[in-house]
C-alpha cells in the first residue's frame, strides 16, 4: 500500500469534514445532506450522541489531519515491512474514539479487523469509506463481527471485560485497555475562564470519556460556589434525558441516604476520595500541600488518563479546556499504540 497516498487521503478527508462543518444546512448539496443525515441516524441509535458532540468530535479530527500533524507524527515511527492483521475491538463510549485505532493500524502497514461498538457503527465506515476513496483505493480494512485469524488485538472495554479479554487473547500480542477517567487540581487563583474550560473537560460528551475530568482537587480555602458560577454554560445539559435521569437517580440515592452534597439543578459535587463517579457528580477534596496531591496521582496512574491543571503546580499535566483535544501522539492508557504496532 502507498503510505504517501494514504497520508494525502487522511488529509482529504479532514478537509472534506472542515467543509461540511463550516456549509449551512441551508447550502448542503446532496454530500452534505447524506453526512447530514447519517449523524442524525447515529443520534437514533445512540441518543448520547448529539449532533453537537459528534461534530464537536469530528472537529477536532478535521483539525488533526493535516500533512503537517501527520508527518511529524508518523516521523517517530518505522512502518513495519511486513502487513499484519490487527483486529481491534473498539468502544462507543463517544464519537468516533475508535479511529485514532483505525488510523494507526493503516499508517503502520497492517490491516485493521474492526469490530464496531453497537454504540457507534455510523460515523466510522462512512469515514473509512471516504478516507479509501481520498486515498486512491489504498486504504485496506475489514469491517467484522467476529475476530478470526488475526496476529493482533487491541481492544477497548470495562474493567469486567478487559478481565475476560485478557483471558480470551491470552495467546496474542495484545494490547487491552481498561476504564480510566481524568482529574482536575486547582491552584487556587484560576480565573473565571479558566473555570469555564474546566467545565468543558468535564461536561463535554455528557462526562462519558476517559478524558473526562470526575474528581477535583481544590485548596482548602477555595468556594465551591466559584464552580457552580462557572459550569453554567452546560446548564443545558439537564435537558438531556438519559443525562437528566442519572442526575435525578443520584440525587434520589443521596436525599435517601442522607449523603452531604451540593447541587445547581443539573450536577452534584460531593465530597470524596473516589476517583471515579458517578454520571452527574463530580467528586472533589481539599488539600493543603501539592504534595498530597502527587502522592494520589502516583497511586492511581494505571486508572488516570489525564491531569488538568495549571502549569505553575509543577504537576505532569495538560492545560484546563484540553482534555477533549488530545493530540495524534496522544495514546488511551498512555500506551504507545504505534510502537506495539511496529514490533508485532
Amino acid at each position: 500500500m502507498n503510505t504517501e497516498k494514504q497520508i494525502s487521503g487522511l488529509c482529504k478527508l479532514g478537509l472534506y469534514i472542515k467543509k461540511f462543518l463550516e456549509t449551512k444546512p441551508e447550502n448542503y448539496n446532496e454530500n452534505d445532506e447524506a453526512f447530514s443525515a447519517l449523524l442524525r441516524k447515529s443520534e437514533i441509535e445512540n441518543s448520547w450522541f448529539t449532533p453537537e458532540n459528534q461534530k464537536f468530535a469530528l472537529k477536532q479530527w478535521a483539525d488533526l489531519l493535516t500533512e503537517e500533524h501527520l508527518k511529524q507524527w508518523l516521523s517517530n515511527y518505522q512502518t513495519s515491512k511486513t502487513s499484519k492483521k490487527v483486529g481491534l475491538i473498539l468502544a462507543g463510549n463517544i464519537p468516533m474514539v475508535g479511529f485514532h485505532d483505525v488510523i494507526s493500524v493503516v499508517l503502520s502497514n497492517h490491516i485493521p479487523l474492526i469490530k464496531l461498538s453497537s454504540k457507534d457503527r455510523q460515523l466510522l465506515p462512512f469515514l473509512l469509506e471516504k478516507w479509501n476513496e481520498f486515498a486512491e483505493g489504498n486504504v485496506r480494512y475489514e469491517l467484522v463481527e467476529r475476530l478470526v485469524n488475526f496476529d493482533a488485538v487491541i481492544a477497548t472495554g470495562s474493567n469486567n471485560t478487559a478481565r475476560y479479554l485478557e483471558y480470551y487473547f491470552k495467546d496474542h500480542l495484545s494490547i487491552i485497555r481498561k476504564n480510566r477517567t481524568s482529574v482536575a487540581v486547582l491552584k487556587g487563583d484560576e480565573t473565571e475562564a479558566e473555570l469555564q474550560l474546566l467545565a468543558e473537560d468535564i461536561f463535554r460528551y455528557f462526562g462519558l470519556g476517559c478524558r473526562n475530568v470526575t474528581r477535583i482537587f481544590i485548596p482548602e480555602n477555595f468556594k465551591i460556589d466559584a464552580l457552580f458560577e462557572n459550569f453554567l454554560n452546560f446548564k443545558d445539559i439537564i435537558n438531556h434525558h438519559k443525562y437528566a435521569n442519572n442526575y435525578e437517580y443520584n440525587r434520589a440515592v443521596y436525599l435517601l441516604n442522607q449523603v452531604k452534597f451540593w447541587d445547581n439543578n443539573f450536577v452534584m459535587l460531593k465530597e470524596d476520595e473516589d476517583l471515579f463517579s458517578p454520571l452527574s457528580v463530580i467528586n472533589f477534596s481539599r488539600y493543603t500541600e501539592i504534595g498530597e496531591v502527587q502522592k494520589f496521582i502516583e497511586e492511581n496512574k494505571e486508572d488516570i488518563q489525564a491531569v488538568a491543571a495549571k502549569a505553575e503546580l509543577g504537576l505532569d499535566s495538560i492545560p484546563l479546556g484540553t482534555a477533549q483535544h488530545p493530540g495524534l501522539d496522544t495514546y488511551a492508557d498512555n500506551v504507545d499504540t504505534m510502537r506495539f504496532l511496529e514490533v508485532i
